[in-house]
């Protein structure tokens, strides 16, 4: 039968699974006491590291549903929980991994999905949540200028269309001329 506090400690990692965008898995032997806190600063305030016991996070783990993180857990494993942007927590890890050669990353899971070692660090490398979505949004912006600039060509096009149209009609006084004429003439 499992300790209290081991049963307690299970529960939290369960809350911090659940609370968190994201985890990040790393390997972290070799990682000197300072090298981790100088580790945990560099990561942000939405990031928390911590050192696992893999039999606590394997049961953490599967009572938070997600249970397909058991095989990253082989090894010494430490586990980033992201509250923040998963992506710019990402690259704050593999650019840490750089810095502390003994720091090597496991995997991920992100949005439902484990992702072994080399899909987590291709996260590193895509723009982080703010530059997409600016992206995007400059984006549409262009479709919309494009779309409106079409429509007022079509409006310039149809008014062309209509002063063409107007011009081919004779006006009110030039139609009532002949008739006039035709009246006079029936009358000789």
């Amino acid at each position: 039968m499992p300790s209290p506090e081991k049963v307690e400690q299970v529960a939290r990692l369960k809350e911090r699974i659940s609370s968190s965008q994201a985890l990040l898995l790393a390997e972290y032997r070799g990682l000197s006491v300072q090298d981790a806190t100088e580790l945990r600063r560099s990561l942000g305030q939405d990031t928390r590291f911590s050192v696992v016991k893999n039999t606590l996070m394997r049961r953490a783990a599967g009572e938070a549903g997600v249970s397909e993180l058991e095989r990253l857990l082989e090894g010494p494993t430490a586990v980033a929980f992201v509250a923040g942007d998963p992506v710019a927590a990402a690259k704050r890890l593999v650019e840490a991994a750089k810095r502390f050669p003994a720091l090597g990353l496991k995997g991920a899971f992100v949005e439902g999905r484990v992702l072994g070692a080399d899909d987590a660090r291709g996260l590193a490398e895509l723009e982080s949540r703010d530059v997409m979505l600016s992206r995007l949004a400059g984006a549409l912006k262009a479709e919309m200028s494009r779309a409106a600039g079409m429509f007022q060509a079509l409006q310039g096009r149809f008014l062309s269309v209509l002063e063409a149209y107007k011009e081919k009609i004779p006006s009110g006084e030039e139609a009532e001329a002949p008739e006039a004429q035709t009246s006079e003439e029936g009358e000789e």
